[in-house]
């Protein structure tokens, strides 16, 4: 339901926003709790100013101030376990790189492909946390008083991480590593190559998005209003997606001076060594197009991790879509990746950037 539907002509508008998200008002440890609500709800600044409040975070403060707070069912939520992040990232690249690397040796044929997708596609809910039973505080209340945690979430149910969004997003996951390490053609070792520093990197991908989530759920313990959540995560998406590439671009540069020393290029040899003879085995193309597939890899987690499956499935699935397409018609792979993958990547990052500073995402 809308704001604007939700405000009729009752004598006290805020009191028919309290009856709607009533829950939410309880559970919530402090004012931006309930404006992250409102706000991921479909409340804008329309609903504010109908309640004769300044913005959302004002009609957040007044909630707040006339809905006692429900404690949570006892029973305080367990840390996650030390080191969880690390083992999640390692399980990420380990299900990447070895269904990538047995189809490099032995070759793209139909078996080999279906058996290798299989790890792929349930990568993402196999990485996923599964969600507590009980929930405690995200964070500290902002004044003393009775607030005492946020709702908690439902129990997880047995094979709950195996939704349809999570397979989904394996699948595009599957279709974006297997598709150019099984591409045939002369330029084969290098696209191979850079391939599997692709998927090493999934592992790099899963650390950035539990890393940028656990970020966002620092800064909105701190922040006083919406408008500093947003100004303080303005710049964790990019520092995240900088730190990935340039995880992908150290493995991929490692991966072409292995190819060159176990597979040298036929001729005289160079007299500028190891680090030449890798530069040369790829073109700025490619490197282009690793860096879209690189995009392509890392927008999906960070959408998972931040409760948004459904996109992460769409995206992952249109960028390998946006690909096969124009191969399909005979375009070149750079020209596939560059113009296909690359038109979804730039729109994926403009949405991750829309939805992802919003303080709902990391609630």
């Amino acid at each position: 339901m809308s704001g604007d539907t939700l405000l009729g002509a009752g004598a006290d508008p805020v009191r028919e926003v309290m009856a709607e998200h009533r829950e939410l008002c309880e559970r919530a440890v402090d004012p931006l709790e309930i404006a992250a609500g409102l706000e991921e709800a479909g409340l804008g600044p329309d609903t504010a100013a109908r309640c004769r409040h300044a913005d959302l975070f004002a009609l957040a403060e007044e909630l707040y101030a006339r809905v006692p707070r429900r404690p949570p069912p006892p029973g305080p939520a367990e840390p996650p376990p030390r080191g969880a992040a690390a083992r999640a990232a390692l399980t990420a690249a380990a299900l990447a790189v070895l269904p990538c690397t047995g189809v490099a040796a032995l070759g793209p044929r139909w078996p080999v492909l279906l058996s290798a997708a299989v790890p792929l596609v349930l990568l993402p809910a196999l990485t996923a946390p599964p969600p507590p039973p009980c929930a405690g505080p995200v964070r500290p209340p902002a004044a003393p008083g009775p607030a005492l945690g946020p709702p908690p979430e439902p129990a997880p149910r047995p094979g709950s991480r195996l939704r349809p969004a999570a397979l989904g997003h394996g699948l595009g996951l599957a279709a974006l590593l297997l598709l150019p390490s099984a591409a045939p053609g002369g330029d084969r070792p290098p696209a191979v190559a850079l391939v599997l520093a692709a998927a090493v990197s999934a592992g790099s991908a899963e650390r950035a998005a539990r890393w940028y989530r656990q970020v966002g759920r620092g800064h909105l313990g701190v922040a006083g209003t919406l408008a500093e959540f947003r100004a303080r995560m303005r710049p964790v998406l990019p520092v995240a997606l900088a730190l990935h590439l340039a995880v992908l671009g150290a493995l991929s540069f490692a991966a072409l001076a292995v190819l060159a020393v176990v597979a040298p290029r036929p001729g005289p040899g160079h007299g500028g060594g190891l680090l030449h003879l890798a530069a040369e085995r790829a073109g700025p193309a490619q490197w282009a197009v690793q860096g879209v597939l690189g995009l392509l890899l890392v927008l999906p987690v960070l959408l998972a991790r931040c409760g948004r499956t459904a996109a992460a499935a769409a995206g992952a699935s249109a960028g390998a879509a946006a690909v096969l397409g124009p191969l399909a018609l005979g375009r070149s792979a750079p020209e596939a990746w560059l113009l296909g993958g690359g038109t979804v990547a730039v729109a994926l990052l403009a949405y991750a950037g829309a939805v992802l500073g919003r303080a709902g995402s990391h609630r």
